[in-house]
């Protein structure tokens, strides 16, 4: 019996359908589910689609060493099988989701001429493909919403780039024309993000455009095919905090009609409980603590006396250290942005002295148990959280608050975008420059949704005031590690490390894309790491802190030959870390086979697909043959 293969792309496709111009007046035919819905209405379900990037951050967040994780190892451990939909989040949003109903919206838009919600459509197109293809590379593309079809060819990622820039270019254009419709409180009643402020949307195409060829900027050609245009949208980009794109969350905690208007990471929705932690790699960054490695032997350099830091740390630390009671040296977003067991009365918020002692602890990859000691939780206790209780962590804090918006783009990472870019065409004034602008931006952002705990008792909320934090944060930036950074001194892991922690831990997606396109800092020759040539069975073989070609210091993967990472892959992985997360299971795997199974250099339906280097991290085109 001929077996029939159809994705969920085409049940998408069978399910909606763009109506003719008879359908359009015909609008009662089904009262319980209607022919035709004005466009506007198709957008906040668009918009509020976008949580499941928070659900896949479950998967990308160990890859990039933000956090641990006893929930979805197998992703910290760089080895997952097609076996699962873990990880496919943003495919099902971008395909069935969003899928048909903002393909409906655009179209619509276009035919009654409502320019303005168009370019909001590809606006928004453009930003979902751009994350889909990055995490998961070649994409069925041309065939994604075509009516009809049983099976969906793939499209290589050479191709999609491009049509992302040309869906973020269609967005500005439209966005630019002349709107007459009146559309009233239509757009800005439903739009979560932006609240129908076109130019805030246009900015927002021009940072899509950005980021993905930011992605770009290890690729030989950089400099010659992109870089310019990264340093024009740039500058049409963000040009505040004020712009950054942010989804509005009701929140309600136990009392919302529905458990999905929290926020994700609150309290309510019990996902971060006590799953997913710190890793001890992002408290050596945020502490300035990223110890010193004998090159010879790997190991860790001991220091008798001092528990907390009980080895030699690096000479050259790059976003702060650990002389905290010299101005400038301690930068206050720790306090912030990971979770500490200390205070847990808030009884010193306010106190500098009390805020710089506070010792923070990172989990292993797979444990909340670290070299130190153990991670707590995001909300800063070690057990599972609650909202209820003598004992509780209230709504949460921060951005793992049940009323936090969802954060999409901010204006600190397009900036650092851009220090990137002039950093790759040579040059290095206006490098820094960008630097120093993207620092001062993701403090702003990081104060901006710091909620205090009043009542001084266990139930929540940040262990800092706003007050303090800016204080603090002054002499942060006017210290050595911003203001007082020279162009002497300054490097591209000040770029890319700083860039790290404006996007811990919201937006480990591009972050996972800049350490993949830097190829986690292996050590190999010729055009990309391969098996023999920066990892065998056994072991990943990574540049040294003092390499200064050696990107993210202090960053060494699971089977890297330096204490506490000495372990090995999944033989299946034949010795590489991941590149890639797998399509969508329930898409793909059973209905879409045969088309995964096509895919070159690597099969989709390998062992080690999840391996298999995007076309972006490569220096130019993929291989054309296994």
């Amino acid at each position: 019996m001929k077996k029939i293969f159809i994705s969920a792309i085409t049940i998408a496709s069978l399910l909606f359908t763009t109506m003719s111009c008879d359908d359009y007046l015909d609008v009662n035919k089904n009262e319980d589910s209607p022919d035709y819905i004005e466009g506007y209405l198709y957008l906040p379900g668009i918009i509020q689609a976008y949580q499941g990037m928070y659900y896949d951050v479950r998967a990308t967040a160990p890859l990039t060493q933000m956090m641990g994780t006893t929930n979805f190892s197998v992703f910290a451990a760089n080895y997952y099988s097609a076996g699962s939909d873990n990880g496919g989040e943003l495919w099902r949003m971008s395909y069935w989701n969003q899928g048909m109903n903002l393909e409906n919206l655009i179209n619509q838009s276009l035919k009654a001429e409502n320019w303005t919600l168009a370019g909001i459509g590809y606006a928004i197109k453009a930003f979902s493909w751009d994350q889909l293809t990055k995490e998961h590379g070649d994409l069925p593309m041309k065939d994604a919403y075509v009516a009809g079809l049983l099976s969906h060819d793939y499209d290589y990622q050479k191709d999609i780039y491009p049509q992302v820039r040309a869906w973020a270019y269609t967005a500005i254009k439209y966005l630019e024309m002349e709107d007459k419709t009146s559309y009233g409180s239509k757009i800005s009643s439903n739009d979560y993000i932006y609240s129908g402020d076109k130019d805030k949307w246009k900015k927002f195409a021009y940072g899509v455009l950005v980021r993905n060829f930011a992605s770009l900027s290890n690729k030989s050609n950089f400099v010659s095919d992109y870089a310019d245009s990264l340093v024009f949208c740039a500058n049409n980009s963000f040009a505040s905090v004020s712009d950054d794109a942010t989804i509005t969350v009701a929140g309600g905690s136990d009392k919302a009609a529905f458990a999905a208007y929290n926020n994700f990471w609150g309290t309510n929705r019990l996902v971060l409980t006590y799953n997913y932690f710190q890793h001890d790699y992002a408290v050596q960054v945020f502490t300035g603590s990223v110890p010193k490695y004998d090159e010879a032997s790997g190991q860790r350099l001991d220091v008798a006396g001092n528990a907390y830091y009980p080895w030699e740390l690096a000479d050259k630390q790059i976003v702060c250290d650990t002389a905290v009671h010299t101005p400038g040296h301690y930068d206050p977003r720790v306090a912030v942005k990971l979770g500490t067991v200390d205070d847990p009365n808030y009884l010193y918020v306010n106190n500098a002295d009390s805020v710089k002692a506070r010792k923070y602890y990172g989990g292993s990859f797979t444990s909340p148990n670290g070299p130190v000691g153990a991670a707590p939780s995001f909300y800063g206790r070690k057990t599972a959280s609650t909202y209820a209780g003598a004992t509780h962590d209230g709504m949460g804090r921060w951005l793992y608050r049940d009323n936090a918006p969802y954060i999409l783009m901010t204006y600190a990472e397009l900036k650092f975008c851009l220090a990137e870019a002039y950093w790759k065409m040579g040059q290095k004034d206006n490098a820094l420059a960008a630097f120093k602008e993207g620092v001062k931006a993701d403090i702003e952002f990081t104060a901006k949704y710091i909620v205090e705990n009043t009542n001084k008792t266990p139930t929540g909320g940040d262990k800092i005031t706003k007050s303090l934090f800016t204080t603090l944060a002054t002499q942060y930036t006017a210290g050595p590690y911003v203001d007082g950074l020279s162009v002497a001194d300054f490097s591209l892991s000040h770029i890319m490390m700083q860039k790290w922690v404006a996007l811990y831990p919201w937006g480990a997606q591009e972050a996972w894309v800049d350490m993949r396109k830097y190829h986690y800092d292996i050590k190999y020759s010729g055009n990309y790491p391969n098996s023999g040539n920066g990892w065998n069975l056994s072991m990943v073989d990574q540049k040294l802190d003092t390499d200064e070609t050696k990107v993210y210091k202090g960053f060494y993967l699971a089977p890297a030959q330096v204490e506490y990472r000495k372990g090995s892959y999944n033989v299946k992985n034949e010795g590489s870390p991941c590149y890639r997360l797998r399509p969508r299971y329930n898409s793909e795997y059973m209905w879409n086979l045969a088309s995964l199974s096509t895919l070159l250099p690597i099969s989709g339906t390998a062992d080690n697909y999840h391996c298999s280097i995007p076309w972006f991290a490569y220096p130019g085109d993929l291989p054309t043959s296994k």
